[in-house]
């Protein structure tokens, strides 16, 4: 009798954790949505202040519920915004190209053959990202004057490419160390050369590293304003140049800013 009431009394205590997880597994996913919205909910106000009239998106208490409206994105577009979007598009796409071509075959060496000074190395690529922007400023802004670079977009796309490649080498190589060994010493058993495991084994096994890498630095070059502002004014200006114009001390511009805000940003929330 004695086991036959511990048999009952352990099915009776197993059935409610069993019927708990789901509840457990319910709550969790409800707790990751709300996390997610309350950082999303910055994105979408800006969002939807792009739609209100401009006394509505200045309004305090805020102002919920409206009659959308595209006035403020007709005042945007009305002001050539597309020749500042396609110089930050330009910039962006070369710049992060360069760092996936520049940066593959460097992680390539640190990570499948690397020396005694790999280590080394690794700590100067990272140490270019100690330097503050400022302290970097006049030296660069000398010499784009000299080599007459002022304004123009080459100098971003060689400026950006030099920011970024630092941090496209450490997660490049990061994704390399996880291929195994086998692969390298059976296709060098086969007569492969550098060319080919970096064509034949690397490029299909790190894809998803580079796209990573890839939309990281591209968010990096997009979103990027100190030396834009510095070392451009008309010609080569980028969207955070345009952004900033719609800042005004007399005025409402809440409704502008916010549409101008949307479409710079608009690459970088369909990548993410």
């Amino acid at each position: 009798m004695s086991v036959a009431t511990a048999r009952r009394a352990g099915s009776v205590t197993a059935t409610p954790g069993a019927g708990a997880f789901p509840i457990t597994k319910i709550g969790w996913t409800a707790i990751a949505w709300i996390v997610a919205f309350i950082f999303f909910f910055p994105v979408l106000w800006m969002i939807l202040e792009g739609f209100k009239e401009e006394t509505q998106a200045a309004s305090i208490p805020p102002t919920i519920f409206f009659i959308p409206t595209l006035s403020a994105y007709q005042d945007v577009l009305s002001r050539d915004f597309p020749p500042y979007f396609i110089n930050s598009a330009i910039a962006t796409v070369f710049s992060t190209l360069l760092v996936i071509v520049l940066g593959l075959p460097a992680a390539y060496a640190l990570a499948i053959r690397p020396v005694k000074r790999t280590r080394d190395a690794l700590f100067f690529f990272i140490s270019t990202r100690f330097l503050p922007f400022a302290a970097s400023l006049v030296p660069l802004y000398i010499l784009a004057r000299d080599l007459h670079l002022l304004d123009n977009i080459l100098a971003l796309i060689i400026i950006y490419t030099t920011i970024n490649l630092p941090l496209g080498v450490w997660l490049l190589r990061s994704f390399l160390l996880e291929i195994p060994n086998d692969l390298f010493e059976a296709a060098r058993v086969d007569g492969a050369g550098l060319m080919d495991e970096l064509v034949r084994i690397v490029l299909p096994v790190v894809t998803p590293g580079l796209a990573a890498t890839a939309l990281i630095c591209l968010i990096f070059s997009w979103n990027e304003f100190f030396y834009a502002v510095n070392l451009t004014s008309t010609v080569a200006a980028t969207s955070p140049i345009f952004l900033i114009g719609f800042i005004s001390g007399r005025g409402l511009f809440y409704a502008k800013l916010s549409a101008t805000a949307t479409l710079a940003n608009l690459p970088v929330l369909l990548t993410d």
